[in-house]
């Protein structure tokens, strides 16, 4: 693919941002960044949103209809959506916003030299699997048994479910799978959690995490995801990449782009910058005392 630069910065550029599920601070913070960088919405910047809503089978019709809008490029948020942008168009640039493996889910050749259309931020690196188990064996230091929801729709899954059993062996830790591939499918899978007595649970960040959130305090689960929002929806952790930092590098290469440069020649960028958010109210509520070691470690504390 040849890329065609905009003739001016005075000029309209139309991109997109496909998104798999909730937009959550990523949004708005990448519009932040754009307008950092000199661009102005309504006069030389034009955003189309499309939002899945958490719906997989959505994706392929929205990527479908910005494919024919002919956009200069698309932002693809999370892995299904940027797999999904890609077998929709080889000619059109796709910039990943957080997506998982970009690798090992076969949206880029390689981190350094993606090749193709394809490239963007990461929101994963090979330590933070091993990390965030990490964190609910710090929250509850008797936990032995936990179990990792997964989708099953996910091109991300594969990785996410060997960096979690990777870091239970690790962690000598007893870890149930259970693979989703529907929403339908979560409350009979936390019935059988409280059933085969786990003590925590670690969910798949594309999963809808507000009902995941929700039944978790129903059956007084703690549950932790890569993902900032989850604490934020009722989830006893999130530990996640920083959102600011993912926002600014993509912006970073949507500008690039924009001014010419190829996707296949602009490297994958990985995060430095890692959050951890505990939600102390959620704990009270199911029974978890969090220990003072790690509510001193919190960047964000929800009491």
């Amino acid at each position: 693919m040849t890329a065609v630069p905009l003739p001016a910065r005075a000029a309209t550029a139309r991109i997109a941002i496909l998104n798999s599920d909730n937009p959550e601070p990523l949004g708005s913070l990448l519009r932040k960044s754009l307008r950092g960088l000199g661009y102005r919405e309504g006069e030389t910047l034009e955003i189309e949103f499309r939002l899945a809503n958490g719906d997989a089978a959505a994706l392929p019709g929205l990527a479908a209809e910005l494919v024919r809008l002919k956009v200069d490029l698309i932002v693809a948020y999370l892995t299904p959506a940027a797999v999904v942008a890609k077998q929709a168009t080889r000619d059109i640039p796709i910039i990943m916003m957080g997506a998982g493996d970009p690798v090992g889910s076969g949206l880029v050749a390689s981190l350094a030299r993606p090749g193709g259309n394809v490239t963007g931020t990461s929101a994963t690196t090979s330590e933070a699997g091993t990390k965030i188990l990490g964190v609910l064996c710090d929250i509850i230091p008797s936990l032995k048994r936990a179990a990792v929801l997964t989708n099953a729709t996910d091109p991300f899954t594969p990785s996410f479910l060997g960096q979690a059993k990777r870091a239970a062996q690790l962690l000598q830790l007893d870890l149930r799978t259970v693979a989703l591939h529907s929403g339908s499918e979560l409350d009979p899978a936390f019935a059988g959690l409280k059933n085969d007595k786990v003590q925590a649970v670690l969910v798949q960040p594309s999963l809808p995490r507000d009902k995941v959130a929700e039944l978790a305090i129903r059956h007084r689960l703690p549950a932790i995801a890569p993902t900032r929002s989850f604490a934020a929806l009722g989830g006893v952790a999130a530990y996640s990449p920083n959102l600011e930092e993912i926002a600014q590098r993509t912006a970073v290469i949507v500008d690039k782009v924009l001014k010419g440069a190829r996707p296949a020649d602009i490297p994958v960028e990985q995060p430095t910058r890692f959050e951890l958010v505990i939600n102390l109210k959620t704990a009270r509520s199911i029974g978890v005392e969090v220990p003072k070691s790690v509510l001193g470690l919190a960047d964000e504390v929800i009491d």
